[in-house]
């Protein structure tokens, strides 16, 4: 029997929707469980995995049990009290790139999550019920609330997993996940289909570092600055009214503190506006830059890339469409 799933790169804060909005992208990760013994075991030190990369990541990412995806899901299916299958394949096929703010991580603790759950809903259930090509139907309320708790960034995790823009923020009086319920407020918004740039350079940015450059207190000003400019983000996207997004698409939360960390970023910004976009921001905590634009989208892509090279990193880029949907399981006997 064989698990699989589909999970999207998401871009997150979109300017000043800072640790609230994402948006799903057409880049995929797919992670492909199959279990190997019929056996069960409640001890995972008895389990048995082994575990392939194929695309990015593939000569650096562990191997074993350590890669993030297989810590994810025997965690927790320890979590779940559900007995463990003493052999295991994994196959990840990456084609979003680690650490380059288009929410790699969220694939990883989603595959884990999801893949756990179908091992869980195989063993409930029966090895036999499954039919090949049956899609996940519905999104889980405890997988979401999961994943925001073990990756701890929802605007990247909620579009990650129901696909579109979303809006979460925490319920009142929670602050993570729990059982029975969403802790999070999730919210779609109907955007029209777009194409964006996403662009990665070559340089190994920490989200621990990215944190740490943003300061822990803001000017009232600042705050409703950016309480108004995410609002017009959200009606921008929404209408896809590029001239608003242009002027909206400004914060003072995060990325004056994180854009000057990254060589070649602020020339690159500068870069893809002058050849067409509409608006240009550090996708998640970066080092990517999203621009979005009407038309030129390679163009764009190329301006960034060549401002980068100014500063000695390499880098690449993707024209990208946005996603309505998010991620899918699916089960096959072979």
């Amino acid at each position: 029997m064989k698990i699989s799933v589909r999970i999207p790169a998401t871009s997150a804060n979109l300017g000043p929707g800072f640790d609230c909005i994402g948006l799903a992208l057409d880049l995929w990760n797919e992670f492909e469980l199959t279990l190997a013994s019929a056996n069960t075991t409640n001890d995972l030190k008895q389990v048995e995995m082994s575990v392939d990369i194929i695309g990015e990541g593939a000569g650096r990412l562990p191997r074993t049990k350590a890669h993030l995806v297989a810590q994810v899901l025997l965690k927790e299916l320890e979590h779940m009290h559900c007995p463990v299958p003493t052999a295991m394949h994994l196959v990840c096929r990456n084609n979003v790139p680690a650490g380059s703010g288009l929410g790699s991580s969220s694939t990883a603790v989603l595959g884990g999550l999801m893949l756990a759950a179908g091992v869980r809903e195989i063993r409930e259930q029966g090895l036999g019920i499954k039919d090949s090509g049956n899609a996940q139907s519905s999104p889980s309320p405890e997988i979401l609330n999961r994943a925001i708790e073990l990756e701890g960034h929802g605007d990247n995790v909620a579009p990650a997993y129901l696909g579109g823009m979303i809006v979460v923020s925490p319920k009142s009086g929670q602050a993570s996940g729990g059982t029975g319920g969403s802790a999070y407020l999730t919210h779609r918004v109907n955007i029209k289909p777009q194409k964006v740039v996403v662009c990665v350079p070559d340089f190994h940015f920490l989200t621990s570092t990215a944190r740490a450059a943003v300061p822990q207190q803001f000017s009232r000003s600042d705050m409703i600055f950016n309480i108004g400019r995410a609002m017009l983000v959200v009606e921008a996207l929404r209408d896809a009214d590029y001239d608003l997004l242009g002027q909206a698409m400004d914060d003072r939360l995060h990325e004056p503190y994180r854009l000057p960390l990254i060589p070649g970023a602020v020339a690159a910004k500068a870069a893809a506006l002058a050849h067409g976009a509409a608006a240009v921001t550090l996708s998640g905590a970066g080092p990517g830059l999203i621009a979005f634009a009407t038309a030129d989208h390679d163009a764009i892509g190329a301006a960034l890339v060549n401002a980068f090279a100014e500063a000695k990193l390499p880098a690449r880029y993707w024209v990208l469409n946005t996603l309505e949907h998010g991620a899918t399981t699916i089960f096959s006997d072979s």
